[in-house]
């Protein structure tokens, strides 16, 4: 069992039988060449092409538990293939060891990281090993906005040189409405299919004596983070990408003017007391957890809720997903021609202490199977576009998949990216004095007073 709080490398070397998840100790979760929906081929290509026998893999993440025997469950596959020994360890406390581990010349072969941000302040003080421009240009032809996710793994390193460094893997996705679909048909309703649509929708809802929406903000120390979701989201709908790119970086001001609109796009939904369940009191003081429960009440409370992949954890036990509960793309203005924007998150890999077996691992990550043995179990979305959505373990996973692929735009959540003080900070904080009747411009230029200060 993976002890939290231990680096993977130090983890490996105390004891590796007892707190080094070990890959080979599993046996195959699918036998080779026993299930069509794999691309049994493309491991045996990778098989045919690497020997690593002897060789020993260390790759430190933050997956624990659950998510670890998954991981682990696509480790033995690599194991099989190559003949190395892969030894992997996570801890709760990943963004923290990773720089120390880095800095004191432990560093695992492998980091997973969660934050994008993290990886690349590791690629400016030299710590990453580049992946080259061959691997990028696979990532750009391969992946549904391929260019975001280049992009996304592309840092300056120690010399002021960009190069691609962090290999995107199991994503999420956030631009998500969630709501009860025999709600909708009992009113009539229909899933909207752009923004305005879905401004009409909300406006419909409340003409027919309804409330639209649950939203809640609450969430302990961390208050406010939804909202920012909310934000992103919005942004991405109303300019380019590349200015959110510039947002993110602060390479135009928080309080430039159209952020403050996207702030506003938010508030149109949020601060309106008829559009909300509780009003905007109950908005700000709401728990996040409990806010999707209203979609369930009888009468329903409200129709429906925006929030990323994993909030069905939060709905009442017994809830049959695409039966009970159901969700659309949050979808984009028509009037705007943006594409298909797509906010989320995931892992990027990154090579920490180069070797042949980590340059095989990055290879392997290339082969269509090592993202179909995850998808087949649980929690694993790719935007790989060469894999076999047939493999997904189930209806909702795969239309979330769908979604992935077909997005013309990815981006990353904005707040993860941001200096801590900011995006886990002034940004939360903020999005509860906006809702609370503050001004969006007012609380966009106390944001950037906070960035300034950290300057």
């Amino acid at each position: 069992m993976i002890r939290p709080r231990i680096s993977g490398t130090v983890a490996c070397a105390l004891s590796l039988a007892l707190t080094c998840g070990v890959a080979g100790a599993q046996e195959l979760k699918f036998a080779p060449g026993e299930d069509s929906r794999f691309n049994w081929d493309s491991y045996e290509e990778f098989k045919a092409a690497n020997d690593l026998s002897g060789q020993e893999l260390t790759i430190f993440g933050p997956w624990l538990s659950a998510d670890e025997e998954l991981f682990e469950s696509i480790l033995a596959y690599f194991e099989d293939a190559t003949g190395a020994t892969v030894n992997y360890s996570g801890s709760d406390s990943f963004e923290q060891q990773i720089v120390i581990d880095t800095q004191s010349g432990s560093a695992p072969n492998i980091a997973v990281f969660p934050q994008p941000g993290l990886a690349a302040n590791l690629a400016e003080k030299g710590y990453l090993a580049s992946l080259g421009s061959e691997t990028a240009d696979w990532v750009k032809e391969n992946y549904a906005a391929g260019q975001s996710w280049v992009d996304l793994g592309t840092y300056a390193g120690k010399d002021g040189t960009e190069n691609f460094y962090a290999f995107p893997y199991k994503a999420d996705v956030k631009s998500l409405v969630w709501y009860v679909p025999e709600n909708f048909e009992d009113a009539g309703y229909e899933v909207p299919e752009t923004m305005e649509d879905l401004k009409a929708l909300t406006e419909q809802i409340v003409a027919d004596g309804e409330t639209p929406w649950c939203i809640g903000l609450g969430s302990g120390g961390a208050t406010g983070w939804p909202a920012t979701d909310w934000v992103e989201d919005m942004m991405l709908r109303t300019q380019p990408p590349e200015v959110y790119d510039q947002w993110v970086r602060n390479e135009i001001p928080f309080d430039d003017e159209r952020i403050v609109a996207a702030i506003e796009e938010f508030g149109w939904f949020a601060r309106n007391n008829d559009f909300v369940d509780g009003g905007t009191e109950g908005v700000v003081s709401t728990d996040f957890r409990d806010s999707p429960k209203g979609l369930f009440a009888s009468p329903p409370k409200c129709y429906m809720h925006h929030q990323a992949s994993f909030i069905p954890s939060f709905f009442p036990e017994g809830t049959e997903l695409g039966l009970d509960a159901d969700f659309f793309y949050m979808p984009a203005y028509e009037s705007k021609d943006l594409g298909k924007p797509v906010l989320g998150a995931g892992t990027v890999f990154a090579i920490t202490e180069d070797s042949d077996a980590a340059r095989a691992f990055i290879e392997f990550l290339k082969a269509p199977v090592a993202h179909e043995l995850w998808m087949a179990q649980s929690g694993f979305l790719t935007a790989y576009t060469g894999v076999n959505a047939e493999a997904y373990a189930n209806d909702p996973l795969k239309k979330q998949g769908d979604i992935l692929a077909s997005a013309t735009t990815f981006r990353f959540d904005g707040s993860d990216l941001m200096p801590g003080r900011i995006g886990a900070g002034a940004f939360w904080t903020g999005m509860i004095d906006y809702v609370g009747g503050k001004s969006a411009e007012d609380v966009a230029s106390d944001i950037q007073k906070e960035w300034d200060a950290i300057k």
